[in-house]
């Protein structure tokens, strides 16, 4: 009879639109795809993917902790591991290519440090950087303006909050644009990832060695290669430990 230390351990997946999955009609998304591949491994964690459409910095940070508080599996634990995924909302700029960004990158510094200041104190954290945005279709809904400048620097802040904290990192901004198919992967609206750059995300985290040895699969690892060509391609990250 299985007791409770037999229980997989647990990670949560904390962000907006990207971890819903929105965009991919192939299969859910690259949180899904995670949640699917470690399905099938023996002993892997279970993947609780936790994202709403529209999310940013500030509405993370309210309702992360209550994210587990009341689920069955969950309400007696904390889980053993989150991934953060948020920040692509918060650079979008209000009815103008200049407007007023939804947060500031100085302000969105200061909350992230914040908040992993406060996650990190519970549980073990992970944070993904920030995808590429198609700027030739902008506005999004009329009124958001992306752009691939105010995003790199939100990135940068995000690797500087995480090197601070000693949490691991996932950059992606740059490294997507370095695809030479990369504007391929987006959504018609410029912003959401298409299956192939959910596809490219996965394949990602299917090499990132923080998050696979975490989870206790590093030698199981057996990932194709990142590149949607075929030369070979390596995951690039911060191993901020």
């Amino acid at each position: 009879m299985s007791g409770a230390n037999d229980a997989p351990r647990q990670l949560i997946v904390l962000g907006d639109s990207g971890v819903h999955g929105w965009g991919d009609r192939e299969a859910g998304g690259w949180c899904q795809r995670l949640r699917l591949r470690w399905m099938n491994l023996p002993n892997a964690p279970v993947v609780y993917p936790l994202g709403i459409r529209g999310d940013g910095l500030e509405r993370v940070a309210a309702r992360w902790r209550s994210e587990w508080s009341c689920r069955g599996e969950l309400r007696r634990q904390t889980p053993g591991g989150l991934l953060l995924s948020v920040g692509l909302n918060d650079t979008a700029r209000v009815g103008r290519t200049d407007g007023r960004p939804q947060l500031d990158v100085e302000a969105f510094s200061f909350g992230l440090g914040q908040l992993l200041n406060e996650m990190t104190q519970e549980l073990q954290v992970f944070v993904l950087g920030l995808t590429a945005v198609d700027e030739h279709v902008m506005p999004f809904a009329g009124c958001l303006w992306y752009s691939n400048s105010q995003i790199a620097a939100t990135e940068a802040v995000m690797a500087e909050q995480c090197r601070e904290a000693d949490v691991p990192f996932l950059s992606m901004h740059q490294e997507m644009q370095q695809e030479p198919d990369w504007l391929t992967w987006m959504e018609p609206d410029g912003i959401h990832l298409n299956a192939d750059g959910h596809r490219w995300l996965d394949q990602r985290l299917g090499q990132w060695a923080p998050l696979q040895e975490w989870a206790g699969l590093a030698a199981l690892n057996t990932s194709t290669p990142i590149s949607m060509q075929t030369r070979p391609a390596a995951a690039t990250n911060v191993w901020l430990s």
